[in-house]
């Protein structure tokens, strides 16, 4: 009786994928890297569940949304995944991905034609699962969710900080201001000097044209480094109180306003600021009586003296 032989196969040794994951936070703050080690870690975890990834590399962005801020992790992601060096890209979300539609439709066409995929996390999709127009509606979809979600948090963000006086917009500065090493407000004396000449030229009788005049007789450059003035930039001046050293912030949230007094160094003082404001209605050609708004019959003289 001849023995039987029974064929057993060699088995095949399962094809391993190498996997990259990407990360990317908006800036360096503590919070923002809590968030990036929470990615990190995640997604880390994700790979070790199936037994054919491997983690072949690690891609990490500290970077803004903005265009144009460095994302050099990104480009390699790209450039390994074209290397055919990656094969699936495993990432938290389509915000954490891309900063706009066409960055991130670019980068998943990019990634598809070399023979790779990108795995998103949170949204469960796969690019080997759908088309190009698929990801053009879905991206554009998730950008414009994303800019409301951005504008809500930065609106509810000054909304916590201005009462507190912590916002960063009370350091706003203007012309006649510069920020110290702390990011505070201080004067900048040569554009200081030139705000007092506008106060003082106007309150002396000088209309708005007058004092432009004057300014670029002088040569007197104006705050965007030009030698002819603006008269909406005078304007601007002699109406802003942020001069007194106050700062005035309005609430988008819910429409309060929050008056910070004292907040910087002055460059004129609150009678002058004053007086500037009382000219102003004076001269001010628009009139609002019972019958509406209008312009009166006579206009303003730049010859004509304020009397105090």
């Amino acid at each position: 009786m001849s023995p039987q032989i029974n064929y057993i196969p060699a088995r095949k040794p399962l094809e391993t994928k190498k996997v990259g994951i990407y990360c990317r936070v908006s800036s360096n703050k503590a919070t923002q890297l809590e968030s990036l080690a929470a990615q990190i870690s995640g997604l880390t975890k994700e790979v070790a569940k199936i037994s054919k990834w491997i983690l072949e590399d690690t891609f990490i962005d500290i970077a803004s949304a903005k265009a144009g801020s460095n994302r050099r992790e990104f480009n390699r992601m790209i450039s390994q995944c074209e290397s055919h060096n990656i094969s699936i890209i495993l990432t938290k979300s389509i915000s954490r991905f891309g900063r706009d539609t066409v960055e991130a439709l670019t980068a998943i066409q990019r990634i598809k034609a070399a023979g790779g995929r990108i795995l998103f996390q949170e949204e469960g999709i796969d690019t080997d699962e759908y088309d190009s127009s698929f990801f053009s509606s879905i991206l554009l979809s998730f950008a414009e969710s994303d800019n409301e979600s951005r504008s809500r948090n930065i609106r509810l963000g000054l909304s916590f900080k201005a009462p507190t006086g912590t916002s960063k917009n009370f350091d706003k500065p203007i012309y006649g201001y510069k920020k110290d090493v702390d990011g505070k407000l201080i004067v900048y004396h040569e554009q200081s000097i030139v705000v007092r000449d506008i106060y003082s030229l106007y309150i002396k009788g000088e209309s708005i044209l007058g004092i432009k005049r004057i300014l670029e007789a002088n040569g007197v450059l104006s705050p965007t480094g030009r030698p002819t003035w603006s008269k909406k930039t005078i304007e601007n001046i002699l109406s802003n109180r942020k001069y007194t050293g106050m700062v005035t912030l309005s609430n988008s949230v819910d429409g309060s306003l929050y008056v910070l007094k004292q907040h910087h160094p002055a460059i004129i003082t609150e009678y002058e600021f004053n007086t500037v404001q009382q000219i102003r209605e004076e001269r001010s050609n628009v009139i609002t009586d019972e019958t509406g708004t209008h312009r009166k019959s006579t206009k303003y003289s730049s010859k004509k003296k304020y009397r105090k």
